[in-house]
């Protein structure tokens, strides 16, 4: 068996990589490689991600390698862990991450960290108090979801008075992104003095927004409002109210400005979403991660924009920045 080269030293000096050839033993090259592992490729917004990743890993293929990895969808965390798994196997350099659990993602990444190899993680934070346990640190490279998410909660009571009732379509639950837009929404409608009279998840899915959204307006007829934790949920939160014939007095926001949603931007369908970049959101993390390879920078959360974007800013071509500056 050939034997692993220990070339890091404080997670910094490492130059080479290894390669699995035929017979299992492992040859050295002179780039580093970045293991990408993404939530669902089902899903708009990591399809924008992959491929803002590989454009950034083709202009600079002499810098480093790419292993882009995705799951069936947002709830496969199991499958996402063997991911994490078998790059630990491959010996890779990095691993850049958008964990599917904030939580149960923690574990395998303190293995990756312990192997030696460098973690950075984006787009959903991991658990604060689980990475504590595990006494573990992993930099988190990615946007404030719930200063973005406010702000868009913020444009849509600017459109509606004061005791309206409206409802949250939720995330994953166990994903702190979806828990801090749940609270940036709750932050607007508190300061605009809005009742939520609806909080359910929808887990991140187009059909289930749409079965929940069909309830809420059922049991809340009057309601004035949905603000979606992403806009696959706003894409079945419309469909619903489309169905209901109620799509022109309940206004719709999401997150994410995936492409799907411009068309509805630009017709009012939907009135607000918040752009976290998906096509950079990646290469701040693989940046980052070859920041700290090179020694050039020492880990730590890196904030990366998140604009507001209303049927307003596509007609101008501009958008209003809630955050700026990107991983170093």
């Amino acid at each position: 068996m050939c034997s692993r080269h220990l070339m890091r030293m404080c997670g910094a000096l490492l130059v080479a990589l290894t390669v699995v050839t035929a017979c299992g033993c492992r040859e050295t090259t002179d780039k580093p490689r970045i293991a990408l592992i993404m939530k669902s490729l089902a899903n708009e917004f990591f399809m924008t991600m992959e491929n803002g990743a590989r454009d950034h890993q083709k202009a600079q293929a002499d810098k480093y390698e790419l292993i882009a990895q995705g799951i069936k969808d947002e709830l496969d965390v199991s499958r996402q862990i063997q991911l994490v798994e078998q790059m630990i196997a491959q010996g890779v350099d990095a691993i850049v991450i958008a964990p599917a659990d904030s939580k149960s993602l923690v574990a395998v990444c303190k293995r990756a960290r312990d192997a030696g190899i460098v973690v950075v993680n984006i787009d959903n934070r991991l658990d604060a108090e689980v990475l504590r346990e595990k006494g573990v640190a992993i930099p988190f490279v990615g946007p404030d979801n719930r200063k973005g998410a406010r702000k868009v909660g913020e444009h849509v009571a600017a459109q509606l008075a004061q005791g309206d009732p409206v409802a949250i379509i939720e995330g994953a639950p166990n994903a702190y992104n979806a828990v801090q837009r749940r609270l940036g929404f709750e932050d607007a409608c508190n300061a605009a003095g809005l009742d939520v009279v609806a909080s359910q998840p929808a887990h991140w899915e187009m059909a289930r927004a749409n079965e929940i959204v069909s309830g809420i307006i059922t049991e809340h007829p009057a309601i004035k409002a949905a603000l979606c934790a992403n806009d696959s949920m706003a894409l079945g939160a419309v469909a619903a109210l489309r169905a209901a014939g109620k799509l022109n007095s309940v206004l719709v926001a999401g997150f994410d400005n995936i492409s799907a949603v411009q068309g509805l931007l630009a017709k009012g369908e939907i009135v607000a979403t918040a752009d976290q970049h998906a096509d950079q959101l990646a290469v701040f993390g693989i940046e980052y991660a070859l920041a700290i390879l090179r020694g050039d920078t020492t880990p730590a959360d890196k904030e990366t924009p998140v604009d507001l974007v209303t049927r307003e800013t596509l007609q101008g071509g501009v958008s209003g920045a809630l955050a700026t500056g990107a991983a170093g």
